[in-house]
């Protein structure tokens, strides 16, 4: 695998911002997501995308 699968609590840790607001850019399609059971996994690739298109 080339990238690694974060939670959505990790990626929040990294944005700086809460858990809900991860969930809320995946349920509007702004960050790409995989439903794992009831766990969202994002990639690594897909949240470096998301910082290119929504933090510069």
């Amino acid at each position: 695998m080339g990238s690694r699968l974060m939670t959505p609590e990790q990626v929040a840790k990294i944005l700086q911002v809460h858990h809900l607001t991860v969930l809320k850019f995946i349920k509007q399609k702004k960050l790409k997501a995989i439903k794992l059971g009831r766990i969202y996994r994002i990639k690594e690739t897909d949240l470096d995308k998301f910082l290119d298109k929504y933090y510069v």
